[in-house]
């Protein structure tokens, strides 16, 4: 489990993808500190820790995880939000995150609002009636609230702070980012998917 608050940028430097994907990522963690085993949330995708030396550690991604998230359009140099796992004690600074993607969305618009950006992003029907106003979502490992929603599309505000210190203050209308929904709208619309 995560909570969505990034706590580094780590660096794409090597990815084979014979079979499922093994990827090199450095980092500026203690790489001591990270258990083989471990998981971590590499822009919204929960990765295994397979190995880790001096700045880098290694996870592999298997294809129905490729399939569904940004990790099919990675190259070397991407940049990569990252988040440990929570232990128990830890604040819980954003909402319960997963690190199980639900999807792939579109950013469609960056408008600067004041000292934040308000960034719009279109949304599959699938998505809908599971993003709601003042809800939570996760885009590429950062918790964040929903502004407004429409059929097609969604908007949150990014402030100064998220802007400089992840991913998304380098984004350009165009790009994809993974989707986790709020666990607790999932549940709910299974729980209604099964009551019909």
């Amino acid at each position: 489990m995560f909570t969505g608050i990034i706590t580094d940028i780590g660096e794409l430097i090597s990815l084979d993808k014979q079979g499922d994907w093994q990827l090199r990522i450095k980092t500026h963690w203690n790489t001591k500190d990270i258990d083989i085993g471990a998981s971590i949330a590499c822009s919204g995708i929960c990765l295994t820790v397979l190995d880790r030396k001096g700045d880098y550690f290694d996870v592999s991604a298997s294809m129905e995880t490729v399939s569904i998230t940004t990790l099919q359009t990675w190259q070397l140099g991407k940049k990569i939000n990252l988040e440990r796992a929570l232990r128990v004690g830890d604040e819980l600074g954003g909402h319960i995150v997963s690190g199980h993607v639900d999807g792939i969305i579109t950013l469609s618009e960056i408008k600067p609002d004041n000292d934040s950006y308000r960034l719009k992003f279109l949304i599959d029907d699938k998505f809908k009636g599971l993003i709601a106003s003042k809800g939570s979502v996760c885009i590429d490992g950062i918790s964040l609230t929903v502004n407004s929603v429409t059929d097609s599309t969604f908007d949150v505000n990014i402030i100064s702070h998220t802007w400089n210190e992840t991913t998304i203050g380098n984004y350009v209308v165009g790009d994809v980012a993974n989707l986790e929904i709020d666990m607790l709208a999932r549940y709910v619309a299974r729980l209604l998917e099964t009551k019909k």
